[in-house]
């Protein structure tokens, strides 16, 4: 089976619970899986730029990337962040690769909005170098960095780039995990199982919003991009990995079309 886990940068600033998820991620590929791991980084960044008095400035929740910002994407995405989980998961026993969508043309992004300067749409996504990887027994680990054919660099949304990768991979499931317990409804109830149509709903009646909101955007484009189901779910339950790719009830399960026994 293939699998894209996308883990939010929360989940991977302590070394305790970057330790857990790479213990179970390993595993998950012991067991079969051909595994991909997508990563953000926001807390991370921000704390980086603070710590060198430059402002994060945010335009409908994405970060406005500066020629400034876009060296800290790369020191901070594509090298501290990403290399720490691919130690973790090295220690795990994986055999990790640490990634970005630059190598080899593995995202390729246009400009989003000039108004938030380096920040790219994916546009393609060739899924040729993880095939060679997964295959051969290794567990590709991409940073939310892409680029294009001229040379160009971009900030991606990790979301946007999950749902991409998953769908160009052909994964059978797309495991989204984070720092709250799934999507929530207008009585902030836990909502076991959603379909995309129903995402838009909560998404136009102002109750998912922020995170959630690109979250559940990322989430539908990749279900019905292919992708069979997606899974959010909060990365802080122990076996959170196993139990979301064993089907049982875990998080939110976004799927294109409601399930026949519901």
């Amino acid at each position: 089976m293939k699998v894209l886990v996308k883990l939010g940068g929360t989940l991977l600033d302590a070394v305790e619970s970057r330790a857990r998820l790479a213990a179970e991620l390993a595993a998950a590929a012991r067991e079969g899986a051909e595994l991909v791991v997508v990563h953000g980084g926001g807390k991370q960044m921000t704390r980086f730029l603070t710590e060198r008095g430059i402002e994060s400035r945010f335009v409908d929740g994405l970060r406005v990337t500066t020629p400034e910002t876009i060296d800290a994407v790369l020191k901070v995405f594509a090298g501290g962040v990403n290399h720490e989980l691919v130690s973790a998961l090295v220690a795990a026993g994986a055999r990790a690769v640490g990634l970005s969508g630059i190598d080899a043309c593995l995202a390729e992004a246009e400009p989003l909005d000039p108004a938030l300067g380096a920040v790219g749409r994916v546009v393609r996504v060739d899924p040729e170098l993880l095939h060679v990887l997964t295959k051969n027994g290794y567990l590709p680990v991409v940073a939310c960095v892409a680029g294009d054919r001229q040379g160009r660099i971009y900030n991606v949304n990790a979301d946007q780039m999950a749902a991409a990768c998953a769908a160009a991979f052909g994964a059978g499931i797309l495991l989204f995990l984070t720092d709250v317990q799934g999507v929530m409804g207008a009585g902030r109830e836990a909502i076991p199982e959603i379909t995309s149509a129903e995402c838009a709903n909560l998404i136009a009646e102002g109750i998912a919003t922020g995170g959630m909101q690109a979250k559940l955007n990322a989430a539908s484009d990749a279900v019905r991009r292919g992708v069979g189901q997606v899974v959010i779910a909060s990365g802080a339950a122990l076996g959170i990995v196993q139990q979301a790719l064993a089907g049982q009830s875990v998080g939110t399960r976004l799927v294109l079309e409601r399930s026949a026994h519901v």
